[in-house]
């Protein structure tokens, strides 16, 4: 049957004998993760479509929001779409494959297990460098406001979003034919370092400024509360930003670190049977996202209002 992600459930070379294992949730040595519903897939994902669909609608329709920053928040929250596409027919797969209403053959169930897989890989690549884009936005909208518009042009937005869409078709192509190599796992999970490292230096630099910003119109107004009030409250976004992106994504990337350093290790064969919980974290994070980088904006709030009431 199919499995998510089954190329990266296990490693290559140990799961060709525990198949049965493999699809069905369980790790090697006796050791069996957490036994997830169908039915949390089909929900969590259906909820973060639903999220997403809204954001991609309210930008489209808002004039307002049809700047650079508006265009990479519409590209990861359609990033976030695909991931929870890619698990609804998946799942759905699976739930008609197991009631027998869905007969195919061996062959077929290995060819739309790759193409949902290659969805599912293009779609987390281009989620997290979309993360990275809005991070380096961001930055450069603090640090060079007055050049931002000259910077960061219509025409180079749109060049930055064809090039992560075309990097991330190409480079799940490349992972789904090549899986059985150790230096495309090494290649995932440098990426993933280098997003976490990118975002953490410069969120923490973002904060920084608006800390040493706060400290000085404090110091000039008399009034260290509102200062550490302000601070406190950035600190808990920061966190709150950079933990959810950690806990999310941290999980599945460990888990291709054990891939490739310690793939019969009992302790890593036992983590291994964790995986749907990965993919479940993942998931959240694309229900997460719109909390986090759109619907903090009244201007969107107002539009997604629109949107649901049907005032078009």
């Amino acid at each position: 049957t199919l499995a998510p992600l089954r190329l990266l459930r296990e490693p290559w070379n140990a799961s060709e004998g525990n198949a049965s294992n493999a699809t069905g949730g369980g790790g090697s040595g006796g050791c069996h993760g957490p036994d997830i519903p169908n039915e949390l897939f089909l929900t969590l994902a259906l909820v973060s479509l639903v999220e997403n669909v809204l954001v991609v609608a309210a930008i489209l329709k808002n004039r307002n929001l049809h700047s650079p920053m508006y265009y990479f928040i519409c590209c990861l929250a359609i990033s976030d779409m695909l991931v929870s596409v890619s698990n609804l027919l998946e799942t759905l797969f699976m739930l008609l494959m197991e009631h027998g209403v869905l007969v195919i053959s061996a062959s077929a169930v290995r060819h739309v297990d790759n193409v949902i897989d290659m969805l599912i890989c293009s779609s987390v690549v281009s989620s997290l460098s979309f993360l990275g884009v809005i991070a380096v936005d961001r930055y450069i909208t603090i640090f060079y406001a007055l050049r931002y518009h000259s910077i960061m042009t219509l025409q180079r937005a749109v060049l930055t979003m064809a090039s992560v869409w075309l990097a991330s078709t190409v480079s799940s192509t490349v992972f789904i034919t090549y899986y059985r190599s150790n230096a495309i796992l090494l290649c995932l999970i440098g990426f993933f370092l280098f997003m976490l490292v990118l975002m953490l230096v410069l969120y923490i630099h973002m904060f920084a400024l608006a800390r040493h910003h706060l400290r000085s119109i404090s110091r000039q107004q008399k009034k260290p509360t509102v200062y550490r009030t302000s601070s406190l409250k950035g600190a808990v976004t920061l966190t709150i930003l950079l933990g959810v992106f950690f806990i999310c994504w941290g999980p599945f990337f460990f888990h291709l670190i054990l891939i490739v350093t310690c793939p019969t290790n009992p302790f890593c064969t036992c983590f291994f049977s964790y995986f749907n919980l990965f993919l479940i974290l993942i998931i959240c994070n694309s229900l997460l996202d719109p909390l986090i980088y759109a619907f903090r904006s009244r201007e969107l709030r107002r539009t997604l209002r629109e949107v649901v009431l049907c005032s078009w």
